[in-house]
């Protein structure tokens, strides 16, 4: 847990875990982004919605030399928030929960309806107070954009997350949509609601290996999140070396986050996919070989350490 340094009445920066918050150099080697449980009509029949498939995913993804997994999974997609403080116990994982909303697609209109007069409150409320009201805290917020664009629901997603984020400190993280339209984001978050660009996290940008998309957004200050690995007809995998190397190459090693990604029953490890395992294990070492050790290491530690980080009991309650 975190502790006030002397002389200093408020905590240090922490982050959030569904057990409680923690001093950033106690995440470890971190999968930034992936998925322990998730419902869409968009994936029907692959729902994550097996407690003990998680858990064996997360007993996998230890045994591979994991501390920490970021669950992206936002408000009304199936978190199962109860689930993941036992997971976490069980597992010897650090567990980072979500709030948020995604496109709008992944939802019925009747809950759209419902929740949007005050997103903003009730992402304030699911990282300050719990989700549901009386579950674990969530230590981060999901919003998504568009396919080369951001729509009417998107920007008003946005704007509720960084009301949200003004309130708490919370990093923004955002799903881009086969990786495009990181841009547009920086220039709504970060310009118009003025969102600082080292809290913001964006999300998918292995799949449009754009580099100078890349180092323009890098440059801006914004975390850069490249999750996802095998899924080749993304890019993913072949193109991950030099767009990473281009990054660090140009100074911004320290904005870089790896993740997995996994978004179906049927790419857990446990059921013969990738899964979570995979990011420490093939995945890692073909980025070894291309980059170094130490550079990959700052990828999966450090880098996430920072990002996920927030000065929670300074940040100004002021969306309630």
């Amino acid at each position: 847990m975190v502790s006030p340094a002397p002389g200093d009445a408020s905590p240090a920066p922490a982050v959030r875990t569904v057990l409680g918050d923690i001093a950033p150099a106690d995440l470890g080697v971190c999968d930034a982004h992936d998925h322990l449980f998730l419902r869409s009509p968009r994936l029907p029949g692959q729902e994550l919605d097996d407690a003990e498939a998680a858990a064996a995913e997360l007993r996998a993804f230890r045994a591979a030399g994991g501390a920490a997994v970021i669950q992206w999974t936002p408000y009304g997609m199936g978190r199962r928030a109860a689930e993941l403080p036992r997971l976490a116990r069980e597992s010897g994982v650090r567990i980072v929960a979500a709030t948020g909303l995604h496109q709008a697609a992944h939802y019925s209109p009747e809950l759209l309806a419902r929740v949007r007069a005050d997103l903003a409150g009730r992402f304030v409320a699911e990282l300050t107070e719990g989700i549901g009201g009386t579950g674990p805290r969530a230590g981060m917020i999901k919003v998504a954009g568009g396919f080369h664009g951001l729509d009417r629901h998107a920007r008003h997603t946005m704007a509720a997350a960084a009301e949200a984020q003004r309130a708490t400190g919370a990093v923004i993280g955002v799903h881009l949509e086969l990786g495009t339209g990181a841009l547009d984001v920086l220039d709504l978050l970060c310009g118009s609601l003025a969102v600082p660009p080292d809290r913001v996290i964006l999300g998918h940008l292995n799949r449009s290996p754009d580099l100078v998309v890349h180092r323009t957004a890098a440059g801006a200050g914004a975390f850069l999140a490249f999750d996802g690995p095998s899924q080749a007809h993304h890019a993913t995998d072949w193109r991950l070396p030099e767009a990473l190397a281009t990054l660090a190459d140009a100074g911004f090693g320290d904005r870089i986050l790896l993740g997995g990604d996994t978004t179906t029953a049927g790419a857990r490890s446990v059921n013969g996919g990738p899964g979570m395992p995979h990011l420490l294990r093939r995945h890692r070492e073909r980025l070894e070989l291309a980059l170094g050790a130490d550079l990959v290491t700052q990828f999966l530690t450090a880098n996430p350490a920072r990002a996920f980080a927030a000065d929670w009991a300074r940040a100004p309650q002021e969306s309630r």
